[in-house]
């Protein structure tokens, strides 16, 4: 079918801007955070925000009064969740996770890159659009909880504060230090 008549026509159009308005407005109430750079999370909620949208403005069946109460819905919940996760630790691991630690010192951690699905190729990739040219100079690659790679170079003396709550942090420092510990034995 190729035209459904003017009613369908005029319906979409009514009904898809006073949809969009109201998301938009209900966004804007909702604090930047429903927008933020998008964790598991987050991309679940605008899926279903985009989904809800494009039901809203095509069917002839939701009214527009269901549509927008499913916009405050995922909303509210989007905005509840995060506002405990804020709060609770153990509901913000679960809702995002955590950090992982992929390179440190250095050195690849193998066992973090397969658990994490990542390979060498694209911590090389990571370091080089920091414009790091060595491997040496990169104290430590993370994974972040929204998929993004963090390089964090070698400091003058300093700590690791940006690296606390890294899944693999302790591990990788005690990893370091066997490997950099004098070996005893003849010589």
């Amino acid at each position: 079918m190729l035209y459904g008549g003017w009613d369908s026509l005029f319906h979409t159009l009514f009904v898809g801007v006073l949809a969009y308005v109201a998301l938009v407005v209900f966004l804007r109430i909702s604090g930047k955070r429903t927008l933020a750079k998008l964790n598991a999370f987050d991309l679940i909620v605008t899926v279903a925000l985009g989904s809800l949208l494009a039901t809203v403005m095509m069917g002839t069946e939701v009214a527009l009064a269901q549509g927008a109460l499913a916009f405050l819905l995922l909303i509210g919940l989007q905005f509840a969740v995060t506002w405990s996760s804020v709060r609770v630790r153990w509901l913000r691991r679960m809702v995002t996770g955590d950090p992982a630690m992929l390179l440190y010192r250095g050195e690849f951690l193998p066992a973090a890159l397969q658990q994490e699905r990542v390979t060498e190729g694209e911590i090389r990739a990571a370091v080089r659009a920091a414009r790091v040219n060595s491997l040496d100079k990169v104290h430590a690659v993370v994974l972040e909880t929204d998929g993004s790679i963090s390089v964090v170079l070698l400091g003058e003396g300093g700590d690791e504060s940006s690296l606390v709550g890294v899944a693999g942090l302790q591990e990788a420092r005690e990893a370091a230090e066997r490997s950099s510990a004098p070996k005893d034995g003849p010589a």
